[in-house]
């Protein structure tokens, strides 16, 4: 006789879910906006990277007080090639007396400056830079009127800092909304390819919304109350990470549960078991990735250390989603979540893990050379990695479109000295003004040399001076940085002058000096970190060494194919120096994230059935869920291509190979083949602890009948004269 059920607790069970859905609904209506407001609190210039105790910051701040307000000044740059003629010169007065209304500026522009060869005319515009964002649509605003009413022949740009802030805003405009709808259409695809059900990738997109939407309101209010740096880089990155970071640990959920579902017929169970087994692997990873970006409040970079606590936020957002309100979802749902496909318990199932099952039987046949080759692979990669040029590059090549900032001072540079408009800021005592000066005007690459004045006289604040050192090359190359070193050493020199050189060819160079402590602090401490958490994970010291190791030979192997790219196919001029670190710190946590999917799963196994055993089952039965995360996760990096700057395009580029490597090659072969080679030793010194009760003694086939899932009252299975497989899909 069938078992009564129990009508009234079904209710009840809902409650508790329905109130998480409703909850989480209610939050993204009220967060959700604020995923379109972060672009208003994002800085893009140079001061929301420099770090805090650099030369070039405290040169800003004492110049900052001389203007009375933060600037951009935005140079303007008439040409005419055939010459300038009377009537251009005229055009140029009234389109200055023009401009010279427009809100925003914080003073008077300064008088036109006709180059040496008659062909162009210099204006500067001193806009106010207090609001980054709002001086971003100034320029764009002035760039509309610039060329009403000029003559024929005559055309006119805006470039320098303020030009540069506003194509920044305007590339990084997109990306709250191009940037999500890339990223959004790609992961769904993906979905429906992976569960071949309309509905289960709803549910998953949903919650990764809900995850960015409540993230980006704390980051929102973090940011515009001061304690977050937010640019559009970082904004970026944000996006990505949080949707890929969601969906990856919704993969790793539904599939699960999924599992469980085709053990038994009560879904409330199955979801409880794939909660309890799911929450560890899925909070060490995110745990993993949290403690990885907050490492970097260790850089000096104020664009590194503002991203730590960003992606942590993005990261902790994910894990809060992905684990109650999918769950919540999924509970309402039931097996309706996987329609079309009904995933129940059917007798002797026969397990199958299609390709898996073959890598399966090549490592356990063959480990050594399993894990001997495929590190040869990696290492050949990994041989290249010194043609990667990660020194910096200029500022124009940051773009990857044809922008003004970057056209305006091509024709700057043809007509004028290079360093014209973004001249090197020197600030001293003002009793070293006459040393100083010397010193200044008698540096190599260094035109001219003058005071900042006011009312005719030199102006003072505080007992300092401002002196404008207009540079002979352009201000973002090579040359210049040669002569801002060489001017710093000769300033440094003048006695109780208390010398500072700043500007953006001093902030270039800082820049750079930064980028490489930074690499070199916060790598090692990433590794550390992560080993601890690996360590604690799986109550074993040789696991996480190799683990790790497999890790940091997959990241060599990417930068060597990436430099490969960058060089040869893509023809980048360069890298900048913090390349190699976001691709470690991007690389590592998220490559370590499938290793502690599956090792966690094969400590889980090896309870039962021993390491061998325990690890090869690992592989089959998590290989399909880790492969669709790490597609799903390469394919959220590689959609930041999409936004047409040579930073984000080649992060891009490296997660998202470096993700495919790590899902393909080392999690498939490399871990697996080392786990089965180094056998019990692996979990040492510990051991797997069981997990769950142990099967009963009993003869294999009976057991393997009685690991099929049936009703109470269904009578016991016959023996079979096949050998059941051990585990149910």
């Amino acid at each position: 006789m069938e078992r009564p059920r129990d009508t009234t607790s079904a209710p009840r069970r809902f409650v508790l879910p329905v109130l998480i859905v409703l909850g989480w609904l209610a939050l993204g209506f009220l967060t959700l906006p604020y995923l379109g407001k972060l672009g208003e609190v994002t800085t893009n210039d140079a001061g929301s990277f420099l770090p805090s105790r650099a030369e070039s910051t405290a040169v800003q701040k004492l110049t900052e007080r001389f203007a009375k307000d933060r600037l951009l000044p935005t140079v303007l740059v008439f040409e005419h090639t055939g010459g300038l003629t009377g009537d251009d010169s005229a055009a140029i007065a009234a389109k200055t007396a023009e401009l010279a209304r427009m809100p925003g500026l914080a003073g008077p522009p300064t008088p036109p400056l006709a180059s040496p060869d008659g062909q162009a005319v210099e204006v500067i515009l001193p806009v106010s830079g207090q609001d980054p964002f709002q001086a971003g649509k100034d320029v764009a605003h002035l760039r509309t009127l610039l060329p009403v009413g000029l003559p024929p022949g005559l055309r006119a740009l805006a470039t320098g800092p303020g030009g540069y802030n506003a194509d920044f805003a305007e590339v990084f405009g997109g990306i709250d909304g191009m940037l999500l709808l890339v990223t959004a259409g790609v992961v769904a695809f993906i979905l429906v390819v992976v569960y071949r059900s309309p509905l289960l990738p709803v549910v998953v997109l949903i919650s990764a919304g809900l995850a960015l939407g409540t993230a980006s309101a704390l980051i929102y209010w973090l940011t515009r109350r001061g304690v977050l740096t937010l640019n559009g880089q970082t904004q970026g990155i944000l996006l990505i990470l949080v949707f890929g970071a969601a969906t990856d640990y919704a993969l790793l959920v539904v599939a699960r549960y999924r599992e469980e579902l085709l053990r038994t017929r009560d879904t409330g169970s199955a979801l409880r078991r794939a909660l309890r087994t799911s929450v560890e692997p899925v909070g060490a990873s995110g745990g993993t990735v949290i403690l990885a970006m907050l490492c970097l409040l260790f850089s000096e970079l104020t664009s590194n250390r503002s991203l730590g606590p960003v992606a942590s936020i993005g990261i902790a957002g994910a894990l809060a989603a992905s684990l109650s309100f999918l769950p919540a979802a999924l509970a309402l749902l039931g097996r309706a979540a996987f329609w079309p496909a009904r995933p129940v318990p059917v007798k002797h199932r026969r397990s199958t893990h299609g390709i898996f099952d073959g890598i399966a039987r090549l490592v356990h046949k063959r480990p050594r050379a399993s894990w001997l080759v495929t590190s040869l692979v990696l290492a050949a990669g990994l041989a290249n990695i010194g043609s990667l040029s990660a020194s910096g590059t200029s500022q124009e090549a940051l773009f990857l479109r044809p922008v003004d900032a970057v056209t305006g001072g091509h024709v700057l540079a043809a007509h004028f000295p290079g360093g014209t408009g973004s001249p090197a800021l020197i600030t001293a005592k003002a009793g070293a003004l006459p040393r100083i000066l010397d010193m200044v005007k008698t540096t190599g690459g260094i035109v001219d040399a003058v005071p900042a004045t006011e009312a005719g006289a030199v102006k003072t604040v505080d007992g300092m001076v401002e002196i404008s050192a207009t540079l002979r090359d352009p201000a973002d190359s090579a040359a210049a940085l040669e002569t801002v070193g060489r001017l710093r050493t000769a300033v440094h020199a003048v006695p109780g002058a208390d010398a500072r050189v700043g500007g953006q060819t001093a902030q270039q160079a800082d820049l750079l000096a930064a980028a490489t402590h930074d690499r070199d602090t916060i790598i090692p401490i990433v590794l550390v970190a992560i080993f601890v958490i690996l360590a604690l994970l799986l109550r074993s010291l040789v696991a996480p060494v190799l683990l790790m190791a497999t890790v940091v030979l997959s990241f060599g192997a990417t930068l060597g194919v990436g430099a490969f790219v960058f060089g040869r196919v893509f023809r980048f001029p360069g890298a900048d120096p913090s390349i190699p670190l976001y691709a470690f710190v991007f690389l590592v946590a998220l490559g370590i994230d499938y290793n502690i999917f599956l090792m966690t799963r094969a400590r889980e196994e090896a309870a039962r059935d021993g390491t061998v055993r325990g690890t090869l089952t690992a592989l089959k039965v998590t290989g399909g869920v880790i492969t669709s995360a790490g597609v799903v996760l390469a394919a959220t990096f590689a959609a930041l291509s999409v936004i047409p700057v040579l930073f984000l395009a080649q992060i891009a580029f490296l997660v998202a190979f470096g993700v495919l490597l790590d899902t393909f090659v080392v999690r498939s072969l490399l871990v697996p083949a080392l786990a089965v080679d180094a056998g019990r030793i692996i979990w040492w010194p510990g051991r797997p602890e069981r997990s769950l009760p142990s099967p009963p003694a009993v003869p294999p086939v009976v057991a393997a009948a009685a690991r099929a899932p049936r009703r109470a009252d269904s009578p016991r299975p016959r023996p079979v004269t096949r050998p059941a497989s051990r585990r149910e899909k």
